[in-house]
């Protein structure tokens, strides 16, 4: 199961179909040209693909807090519905893992809904622990 790392167009738009499964409010017009500027901001989109369709993503940036210091924050993390339960996602974790240890980095960080309870499982067996409540206010 081999993971890439979305760089062109091509594989950015790959990735639509499971970032919309997890974020149905984007729009598929401009969702490109967003993830190319958050790729610039520093943003990864990494994905696992088959029959050359992506089937899992994840999406992660560098970020250094005084609470926590250098670390990884996970904004998305999805699997297409028809291909969840079979490790996908948490290989995406393990890469995200991996890849924050190389860098010397303490922490990953991710904010998760309320009732995301398979998504919640899956971090508490990552060994994740639900640490903070994260507060927010639209403008």
């Amino acid at each position: 199961m081999e993971i890439k790392t979305a760089i062109t167009e091509e594989d950015i738009l790959k990735c639509w179909d499971v970032l919309v499964a997890l974020r149905p409010h984007l729009n598929k017009n401009n969702f490109v040209a967003t993830v190319k500027a958050m790729i610039e901001e520093g943003y990864t989109l990494a994905y696992i693909e088959e029959d050359a369709k992506a089937i899992a993503a994840v999406g992660f940036r560098y970020l250094q807090f005084l609470y926590n210091g250098k670390h990884f924050y996970i904004d998305d993390l999805s699997t297409l519905p028809e291909y969840r339960g079979k490790g996908y996602a948490g290989k995406l974790l393990d890469f995200v893992i991996a890849k924050a240890t190389e860098n010397g980095y303490k922490a990953i960080t991710l904010d998760s809904g309320y009732t995301r309870f398979d998504a919640h499982r899956l971090y508490l067996n990552k060994g994740f622990i639900l640490s903070t409540h994260h507060f927010s206010k639209t403008l």
